[in-house]
């Protein structure tokens, strides 16, 4: 009950139509996020496109300067000896026929999957497990790749996949709101600016039709896109 009235007073607290500059937003997030654990900061796009349609389907991989605040655990399904090098690159798992095993069987300790290309043949058998989970190793995101190294490297440091969903709706986490407000503001700039490069060209109208900030626990606030340069 005492989140509930939380929740209410904090958006009593200004106005939810209100379009605010990215900064701004970034400020009143920081703000609101009263919870008692350090909650994320969240970006919500609402895209104008027909996911449906191939050319339409807006995805792609950003690096998020300041990263996500979160530890990422990371298993490199590879043969001798690839899986060595992911492990000297900060892997935590690293192996080929044993990880198969483990994930027929259920395991899922782990938030990305990154395989080399000769392995793809046995991890592509479990997109039934992987699949509905996310986790399965794709080129475009950069997670089926013979570097390794390169490849644990950029996610340890905050590199994340985005892709729309049936809606049109993209949603990421990019970072913690106890970052300080200019990397919190970096990062979501980085995350918003790359989504706008990635506007189909077959897309029409209006672009980006919403754009909102928010913490786990709290409000959200609605942004001007043209504060970061969108696109329409």
């Amino acid at each position: 009950m005492a989140t509930n009235k939380r929740y209410e007073k904090l958006i009593k607290s200004y106005d939810r139509k209100q379009l605010f500059d990215y900064k701004a937003a970034v400020a009143m997030v920081k703000k609101n996020a009263t919870a008692k654990f350090d909650e994320s900061f969240e970006i919500s796009m609402n895209l104008g496109v027909d996911p449906r349609k191939a050319d339409q389907l807006v995805r792609g991989t950003v690096a998020l300067p300041h990263g996500t605040g979160k530890t990422v655990r990371v298993l490199v399904i590879a043969k001798t000896p690839k899986d060595k090098e992911a492990l000297d690159a900060g892997a935590d798992y690293a192996g080929f026929s044993e990880y198969i095993e483990k994930l027929q069987g259920g395991w899922a300790d782990i938030d990305i999957i990154v395989a080399t290309p000769d392995v793809m043949g046995e991890v592509g058998k479990l997109g039934r497990v992987l699949g509905p989970r996310g986790l399965m190793p794709n080129p475009k995101s950069g997670t089926v790749t013979f570097d390794v190294a390169k490849a644990v490297s950029e996610v340890k440091a905050g590199k994340i996949e985005f892709r729309v969903d049936k809606a049109g709706n993209i949603h990421a986490s990019v970072g913690k709101c106890s970052f300080a407000p200019e990397k919190l503001a970096e990062n979501a700039h980085t995350f918003v600016s790359t989504v706008l490069r990635a506007k189909p060209a077959t897309a029409k109208g209006k672009y980006v039709k919403s754009l909102f900030f928010s913490s786990t626990m709290g409000p959200s606030v609605k942004v001007d896109e043209h504060s970061i340069g969108a696109d329409h």
